[in-house]
């Protein structure tokens, strides 16, 4: 991440911070802290926080082993550095003293925080607590240019690597096996990682939305629902295809028809404006009057970025704080899956689009179809 990329949005966050009721930003290793930062870390025993107030310079809160990284990836030049030999807690005392977070004050911490850290903060400082979302949500839900350039090159990559394993004969191998080819040829082509666990559901499997991979081989004539995405620096695609290597079942060839109808509706019905709830509610008619309702079984999309999951949210119900509620603006980026899960078998087809000035862009153009190419 550039210097001026990552200073840029923590100046936002911290003329938000002064505006609002909050008084810092404690951010520990995930999407936030990376969006600030430009520093990525897994969640780990060790702690690790960005602090930011609206006042003074953003300071690093770190374990001696995380410096030269630190200071290799990240614009941030303050640190309080806590060793093996130290109490972490009475250290992150004084890193809080340092910034000026004091008792009383009302602190946003990562929507995702292992309890124990949070019990951690709450245990230094006696404050009242919020959730970093309610902050940076409207900074991060739309996207510069630098982060579309990324998602749509991660994008490209499982692409390619869709196109290529359609064009493979698995069946007799494992779901697993595919899963782990999937992996490698993304990483061959320049992904930094997975974006989330591969999907390879083959079967009666398919017609289980969470499902992942398994030991079960996969067989001629039934579908596989493929679903998996890439990553560069952090930022993720999403994608699915349902494929049949042979002949389809009775049924799915029509299934299959409706859903692609139902994608082409609600891309098409993405625009500036248009409240996030409503491509769902346009999904879902599709679908109904084609006789389909009863096996809808999830959301038709969701944002994506440094996240899996992030708003918006293309839902009818409420989901999670509103976030299907929002009017979509140029520069989100989301998927569209509508699918449908029957007793036996499941098809569900994602592409990743952009918000645009005029509507939306698809950031995939592997063809969506069932055949095996």
């Amino acid at each position: 991440m550039a210097v001026t990329e990552g200073r840029g949005r923590t100046r936002e966050a911290m003329k938000l911070l002064d505006e609002s009721r909050a008084d810092a930003l404690v951010l520990g290793p995930g999407a936030n802290q990376h969006y600030l930062s430009g520093f990525r870390a897994d969640q780990s025993k060790r702690h690790l926080f960005l602090l930011v107030v609206p006042d003074a310079e953003p300071v690093f809160f770190a374990p001696e082993a995380y410096v030269e990284e630190l200071h290799r990836e990240s614009w941030v030049d303050e640190l309080v550095v806590w060793t093996d030999e130290d109490d972490p807690l009475e250290r992150l005392g004084d890193a809080f003293r340092a910034v000026g977070i004091a008792d009383g004050d009302r602190i946003l911490l990562n929507d995702r925080l292992w309890t124990t850290f949070s019990q951690d903060v709450r245990a230094v400082v006696d404050a009242e607590f919020g959730l970093a979302s309610e902050l940076l949500r409207p900074l991060r839900t739309v996207k510069d240019d630098t982060e579309l350039g990324r998602i749509e090159r991660a994008s490209t990559i499982a692409d390619e690597v869709s196109a290529a394993v359609r064009a493979m004969d698995p069946v007799g191998r494992t779901e697993t096996e595919l899963a782990g080819e999937i992996e490698y040829r993304m990483r061959k082509r320049g992904s930094h990682g997975v974006a989330f666990p591969t999907v390879v559901a083959s079967g009666p499997n398919s017609a289980e939305p969470p499902y992942q991979a398994g030991d079960r081989e996969i067989r001629a004539d039934e579908p596989v629902v493929l679903d998996f995405g890439a990553q560069r620096a952090g930022y993720l695609s999403d994608q699915t295809r349902t494929v049949v290597f042979g002949d389809p079942p009775a049924g799915f060839r029509e299934a299959h028809r409706v859903v692609r109808e139902a994608q082409d509706a609600a891309v098409a019905a993405i625009e500036p404006g248009v409240v996030a709830s409503a491509v769902d509610r346009v999904a879902r008619e599709v679908i109904e009057a084609a006789g389909y309702g009863k096996y809808v079984r999830h959301l038709t999309g969701h944002g994506i970025g440094l996240d899996i999951h992030e708003p918006p949210f293309f839902v009818s119900g409420s989901y999670l704080g509103g976030g299907n509620e929002l009017e979509l603006e140029p520069g989100m980026v989301a998927t569209v899956e509508p699918a449908v899960y029957t007793d036996d078998w499941g098809i569900r087809i994602e592409d990743s689009v952009v918000v645009t000035e005029a509507g939306c862009e698809r950031l995939n153009g592997s063809p969506r179809g069932w055949e095996p190419l």
